[in-house]
Protein backbone atom coordinates (compact mmCIF):
# COMPACT_ATOMS: atom_id res chain seq x y z
CA UNK A 1 0.00 0.00 0.00
CA UNK A 2 1.31 3.62 -1.15
CA UNK A 3 2.11 5.61 2.02
CA UNK A 4 1.21 9.91 0.89
CA UNK A 5 3.29 12.36 2.79
CA UNK A 6 0.76 14.92 3.83
CA UNK A 7 0.01 16.87 6.69
CA UNK A 8 -3.18 15.15 7.84
CA UNK A 9 -1.06 11.65 7.59
CA UNK A 10 1.55 12.74 9.40
CA UNK A 11 -0.58 14.14 12.25
CA UNK A 12 -2.57 10.79 12.15
CA UNK A 13 0.76 9.11 12.58
CA UNK A 14 1.84 11.33 15.65
CA UNK A 15 -1.73 10.92 17.27
CA UNK A 16 -0.73 7.26 16.72
CA UNK A 17 2.11 7.07 18.27
CA UNK A 18 0.97 8.84 21.37
CA UNK A 19 -1.67 6.35 21.86
CA UNK A 20 0.46 3.50 21.33
CA UNK A 21 2.51 5.53 24.59
CA UNK A 22 -0.29 5.61 26.95
CA UNK A 23 -1.34 2.26 25.98
CA UNK A 24 1.87 0.79 27.57
CA UNK A 25 0.47 1.04 30.75
CA UNK A 26 -2.77 -1.51 29.29
CA UNK A 27 0.35 -3.99 27.93
CA UNK A 28 1.39 -4.13 31.45
CA UNK A 29 -1.55 -5.24 33.15
CA UNK A 30 -2.60 -7.64 30.59
CA UNK A 31 1.09 -9.00 30.46
CA UNK A 32 0.82 -9.51 34.47
CA UNK A 33 -2.85 -10.89 34.05
CA UNK A 34 -0.79 -13.53 31.64
CA UNK A 35 1.56 -14.34 34.83
CA UNK A 36 -1.22 -14.58 37.38
CA UNK A 37 -3.31 -16.98 35.52
CA UNK A 38 0.10 -19.12 34.96
CA UNK A 39 0.26 -19.15 38.53
CA UNK A 40 3.67 -16.86 38.27
CA UNK A 41 4.26 -15.41 41.96
CA UNK A 42 3.72 -11.62 41.17
CA UNK A 43 5.30 -10.28 44.39
CA UNK A 44 8.78 -9.22 42.61
CA UNK A 45 6.21 -6.54 40.98
CA UNK A 46 4.43 -5.27 43.68
CA UNK A 47 5.19 -2.59 46.43
CA UNK A 48 3.79 -4.47 49.51
CA UNK A 49 5.38 -1.80 51.72
CA UNK A 50 3.15 0.70 50.78
CA UNK A 51 -0.19 -2.11 49.89
CA UNK A 52 -3.63 -1.44 51.06
CA UNK A 53 -6.97 -2.15 50.88
CA UNK A 54 -8.92 0.69 49.66
CA UNK A 55 -12.22 1.38 52.24
CA UNK A 56 -10.37 -1.60 54.57
CA UNK A 57 -9.09 1.44 57.04
CA UNK A 58 -9.70 0.41 60.85
CA UNK A 59 -10.23 1.90 63.94
CA UNK A 60 -9.70 0.56 67.52
CA UNK A 61 -12.73 0.16 69.81
CA UNK A 62 -13.20 -0.43 72.94
CA UNK A 63 -16.50 -2.29 74.40
CA UNK A 64 -17.36 -3.61 77.70
CA UNK A 65 -19.28 -6.96 78.15
CA UNK A 66 -21.14 -8.60 81.16
CA UNK A 67 -18.43 -11.09 81.75
CA UNK A 68 -21.42 -13.61 81.04
CA UNK A 69 -21.99 -12.48 77.41
CA UNK A 70 -18.19 -12.87 77.46
CA UNK A 71 -18.54 -15.56 78.53
CA UNK A 72 -21.28 -17.17 75.71
CA UNK A 73 -18.91 -15.33 73.12
CA UNK A 74 -16.18 -17.36 73.54
CA UNK A 75 -18.42 -20.88 73.80
CA UNK A 76 -19.77 -19.67 70.31
CA UNK A 77 -16.33 -18.21 68.84
CA UNK A 78 -14.46 -21.87 70.14
CA UNK A 79 -17.50 -23.96 68.27
CA UNK A 80 -17.19 -22.26 64.91
CA UNK A 81 -13.34 -21.89 65.23
CA UNK A 82 -12.57 -18.46 65.26
CA UNK A 83 -11.12 -15.73 68.05
CA UNK A 84 -12.98 -13.91 70.14
CA UNK A 85 -12.16 -10.38 67.96
CA UNK A 86 -13.31 -12.18 64.64
CA UNK A 87 -16.79 -13.76 65.82
CA UNK A 88 -17.90 -10.40 67.30
CA UNK A 89 -16.84 -8.79 63.84
CA UNK A 90 -18.81 -11.48 62.39
CA UNK A 91 -21.94 -11.09 64.30
CA UNK A 92 -21.79 -7.02 63.81
CA UNK A 93 -21.31 -7.51 60.14
CA UNK A 94 -24.04 -9.75 59.74
CA UNK A 95 -26.65 -7.95 62.04
CA UNK A 96 -25.34 -4.47 60.41
CA UNK A 97 -26.02 -6.10 57.09
CA UNK A 98 -29.64 -7.58 57.91
CA UNK A 99 -31.24 -4.21 57.90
Amino acid sequence: MARFASSRSDGQDRKKRIGTATKKGLRTARALDRLHDRGVDLSEHLDLAHASRPGREVQRVNVDFPLDLLHEIDVEARRIGVNRQAYIKLRLADAVNAR
